[in-house]
């Protein structure tokens, strides 16, 4: 995107089309030892994932798998483990999914931060298509009220619905894993788990949010990659870090 020798602010995106979680999980490793050894810069990966359902090694995140083995067969969603934080996700067709792999020391940001930064790039990115996002102090992640379709006052379900889902790791101070955006899922997965494990809270995504005026997949990753390559600017230019901790 833009070249600093290797500094905190280039950024490389590479957009993987779509691909299994476990190969794309393999591109990770390498390319996160790459940026380790500074034989590349700050790197943004980019993909669709073929349908999978992934559990995190926390205490009982497994048991947050609603569906059969048999049932998940029939609708062709795979099962992985996953060494990122948070609990058990489903990632499919009609999702972003960004790993941003980046050295966090020279962005002057620890782990709290980095996740409250990831949160604000979501935000930023889908408030270029006119949806207001915000963050959950009960919970991680991206969440957003869909249009009230009904004629009467919004009663049913007054909290907000889940935009976008994070989990990360931080492996030698420097990032995997990241950040799913929800833009033309099919909903109808996400009743085979109990989402990030949070009982009681519904998933949403831009197609439910807009309709008809729905982004392209093409231009949600272009704004994204924006976005991602505007704040680590921002924070190469700034001597202290603005995010809240």
């Amino acid at each position: 995107m833009n070249s600093n020798a290797n500094g905190p602010a280039e950024l490389v995106v590479h957009d993987l089309g779509r691909m299994d979680y476990a190969d794309t999980l393999t591109v990770q490793r390498d390319t996160h030892q790459r940026v380790l050894d500074i034989k590349a810069p700050q790197t943004l990966l980019l993909v669709e994932h073929n349908p999978v359902i992934t559990i995190s090694k926390r205490k009982g995140a497994s048991d947050h798998l609603r569906a059969s083995r048999a049932e998940l067969a029939r609708l062709g969603i795979d099962v992985q483990a996953t060494d990122r934080g948070g609990d058990i996700t489903y990632h499919g067709p009609g999702q972003l999914v960004a790993y941003p792999i980046l050295r966090l020391a020279p962005l002057r940001l620890n782990v709290g931060r980095y996740m409250r930064l990831l949160e604000q790039i979501v935000i930023d990115t889908v408030a270029a298509f006119g949806v207001n996002a915000v963050r959950d102090s009960c919970a991680t992640g991206v969440w957003a009220h869909p249009p009230n379709t009904s004629t009467g006052p919004r009663t049913s379900n007054p909290r907000p619905k889940k935009l976008c889902a994070l989990g990360i790791r931080v492996r030698r101070n420097v990032t995997m894993h990241g950040m799913a955006i929800n833009v033309t899922t099919d909903p109808g997965h996400f009743q085979t788990i109990v989402p990030c494990g949070l009982t009681g809270r519904a998933v949403t995504s831009l197609h439910e949010m807009l309709g008809e005026q729905c982004p392209a997949m093409g231009a949600v990753k272009t704004e994204l990659a924006t976005q991602v390559g505007r704040h680590l600017a921002m924070l190469a230019d700034t001597p202290t870090m603005a995010m809240p901790a």
